[in-house]
């Protein structure tokens, strides 16, 4: 991966974070007002707050861990037995995002919300499940290329006793 790509990632992860703070910070406070504004109840209001922080600190923790990646590409050390827990982390943040997706369903089908809208929200929160399962799929490469690469690398050494 080129010196460009790299930093075009990175700027583009520093504004996504950038973003979920923003949104965090300000954006959170201003739905609560609205949602206490509106008449809703405490409790479910509370915790629809909460899974939005949750879900907001489950894409930054994504983001750092993607970052993180990003650093052992350009040093060449992706193929290592210390890329497997930053993709351990990415993996169970889509997965807790899935569960706090479905979560929000919860909260809104006893209410008076359309059935299609809280249909909506568990596709919503079975695509973000199927995103895990892709980041699975992709860990079990890397696995592989772990083991191509130090099987490689055990050859190599083979071969420069030989010689």
């Amino acid at each position: 991966m080129g010196k460009i790509t790299i930093l075009a990632l990175r700027v583009v992860l520093a504004l996504a974070l950038a973003g979920s703070l923003f949104v965090q910070l300000w954006m959170v406070p201003l739905l609560s007002t609205d949602l206490e504004e509106a008449g809703a109840p405490a409790g479910p209001r509370i915790a629809l707050l909460a899974i939005v922080v949750l879900g907001i600190a489950c894409v930054q923790v994504t983001l750092i861990c993607v970052w993180r990646l990003l650093t052992m590409v350009r040093r060449g050390t992706v193929f290592s037995h210390g890329a497997f827990r930053y993709v351990d982390v990415i993996f169970g943040a889509i997965a807790v995002a899935s569960l706090l997706m479905f979560g929000i369903a919860v909260l809104l089908a006893p209410g008076g919300i359309a059935p299609g809208i809280v249909l909506l929200i568990c596709g919503a929160s079975l695509l973000i499940a199927g995103m895990a399962l892709i980041v699975l799929v992709l860990r079990m490469l890397l696995a592989q290329a772990v083991a191509k690469d130090s099987e490689a690398k055990h050859l190599r050494s083979e071969l420069d006793e030989v010689i």
